[in-house]
């Protein structure tokens, strides 16, 4: 209890959580319906496709913030996660054909019989549960072998970077199964009876897109809202004290894994059907590094910062190639160092934590500090000291 309670003095105090969730609530669905209200309207096709695959992209940023900004474990295998999904919504799309052909790759490669494990991506219910099941059993069962080992920190991170290494030999040699590293195409295929390349098909995508952003923002912000999101926290800050004071941070921190590996699954199917393939470059070691630029960008443990983070860094990254199509990586390293440099806690970390200080010191007035007597307002202490206190009453003298 002590840990969990380190963790909410770490979190800050709120003082009305109620009233702070509603005024975030009330912003998220104003963001989703200029989203799919206003921008269709000012933007162009193309350009809105782009948007459509940056959103889906921010998905997996907030998979990514849950495991390393709120648990403290730095992943760098979501790429893997994120390419399963993929894969499934696309062998799905691939098998809409007349009864009796198979997709027209296994014909380079002699191959007459569709493989075995294909066969039950014929039917869409098992595809959308696969789309979610598959990457997330996935990263439970790696991650319930690396954390029953406790292992974690920097060990964590070549671990996962190597099964990423893995996964993309293993996608990447597959041609008789999978096309090898040509991948599965998307866009000629048909969904429903539509071609998924068309554009209104891909507008349906598009607003489907933002849907799910928004549905698993409000899930993150439900699992790091409650008791949850601070065993979490506490798990990061001290892990040792969390496992000391009775509590199994293995099942945490896998159940965490688990769900962050789904998330990243379900990104990978909307990015796939907006991009037009999927290949076994998404386990590549640059992109899932990009995926943790994105949210360190943007800010750990901010949920609205990961969104931003994509969105941002990924928009930056197409105007800059578009400018400077030689020298745009430098652009991005750059921008890597400024904030890792001058904003260690990201955009959001730095408008929340540093700018009101930084605009006192300019207008030459002293910071604004925290202190103790604060924390005795919150709500929640409140309940936990007078539960306390109903258990333990004091002692008459």
């Amino acid at each position: 209890m002590t840990v969990v309670n380190a963790a909410i003095a770490n979190l800050g105090v709120k003082r009305n959580p109620k009233r702070a969730l509603v005024i975030e609530a009330a912003i998220v669905l104003t963001i989703a319906l200029v989203l799919v209200l206003i921008l269709p309207l000012l933007l162009s096709g193309f350009r809105l496709k782009l948007l459509g695959r940056f959103l889906s992209l921010a998905i997996v940023a907030l998979g990514i913030d849950l495991i390393w900004g709120y648990t403290g474990l730095l992943s760098l295998g979501h790429g893997i996660f994120f390419a399963l999904g993929g894969y499934a919504l696309a062998m799905y799309l691939q098998l809409q054909l007349p009864a009796g052909r198979i997709p027209e790759f296994f014909s380079l490669y002699g191959v007459q019989d569709l493989p075995w494990f294909w066969k039950p991506f014929y039917s869409f219910p098992f595809t959308l549960v696969a789309i979610v099941v598959i990457p997330m059993l996935v990263a439970g069962l790696l991650g319930y072998l690396v954390f029953r080992n406790r292992i974690r920190g920097v060990y964590f991170s070549i671990l996962t970077q190597a099964a990423l290494v893995v996964f993309f030999n293993f996608f990447n040699g597959q041609q008789k199964l999978i096309n090898g590293t040509n991948g599965l195409k998307t866009d000629t295929s048909t969904l429903f009876g539509f071609q998924v390349g068309t554009p209104q098909v891909q507008f349906v995508f598009y607003v489907l897109t933002v849907v799910f952003l928004v549905l698993i923002y409000a899930l993150c912000r439900w699992l790091t809202s409650g008791r949850f999101g601070r065993m979490l926290i506490a798990i990061r800050d001290d892990e040792s004290r969390v496992r000391f004071s009775g509590y199994n941070p293995t099942s945490f921190k896998v159940l965490v894994f688990a769900v962050s590996g789904a998330i990243a699954g379900i990104s990978g199917a909307l990015y796939t059907v907006q991009s037009g393939i999927v290949s076994p470059q998404y386990m590549d070691i640059a992109f899932s590094i990009e995926m943790v630029i994105w949210v360190a960008v943007g800010g750990r443990a901010t949920l609205a910062g990961a969104v931003l983070g994509a969105v941002a860094v990924n928009f930056a990254r197409t105007l800059l190639s578009e400018k400077f199509p030689e020298i745009w990586l430098f652009f991005q390293g750059a921008l890597f160092l400024l904030v890792v440099t001058v904003l260690p806690d990201g955009v959001i970390g730095w408008a929340r934590y540093r700018a009101l200080d930084q605009l006192r010191s300019l207008l030459r007035r002293p910071p604004k500090v925290s202190t103790y007597p604060s924390l005795a307002t919150d709500p929640t202490v409140q309940q936990e000291q007078a539960s306390l206190e109903a258990s333990h009453p004091p002692k008459s003298s």
